[in-house]
């Protein structure tokens, strides 16, 4: 079985942040040095509030459900979020993974994305059939989880090539 890639759960927002031009050390006075530059760059591109991010590439295996949801709650807890919301969130986690698990043309990419007041998940399967919610009778051990995944979030859908589906929690301010 493959080991799970984990990628750094702290990254910098590159598609909202770009890094500014280089500045003169005063006005009227001489360029500053590219090493200048670039710790002037730097120091301002950290002064702006970033995104928390961490992606995980795996294959498709049930016990992955778990390790994702200790992985996300992990997370959330070095994130301050907590209480009910981190509850829900870990639910979600579960519901979209098991999905994926049981739906995958090959590896799974998983990924929750923070950025001010919104927590983002996807989960990407290579399966092109969007994920969808269905009817589950009372006997029917399965197919409640998108219901569940509609319940708690803001709002939740699949992508145009149907193979990641995607959830969006509004997260309170103060939570990080």
């Amino acid at each position: 079985m493959k080991a799970p890639v984990l990628m750094p759960a702290v990254v910098r927002d590159a598609t909202t942040h770009t890094a500014p031009a280089p500045r003169t050390a005063h006005l009227g006075g001489p360029p500053l040095t590219a090493a200048a530059a670039v710790t002037t760059a730097a120091s301002e591109l950290l002064s702006q509030p970033c995104a928390r991010l961490f992606v995980v590439a795996f294959t498709p295996d049930e016990t992955r459900v778990a390790r994702m949801r200790r992985i996300t709650a992990a997370h959330l807890r070095y994130w301050n979020v907590t209480g009910e919301l981190a509850k829900e969130i870990v639910v979600a986690v579960s519901e979209l993974v098991t999905n994926a698990v049981q739906h995958a043309l090959g590896d799974i990419t998983f990924k929750v994305r923070y950025s001010a007041d919104e927590l983002r998940i996807e989960v990407t399967d290579g399966n092109p059939a969007p994920a969808t919610m269905r009817p589950a009778g009372e006997d029917d051990e399965s197919g409640r989880g998108l219901l569940m995944v509609a319940h708690f979030a803001q709002d939740w859908g699949a992508s145009d090539d149907g193979e990641t589906t995607w959830c969006v929690f509004r997260v309170p301010a103060g939570r990080s």
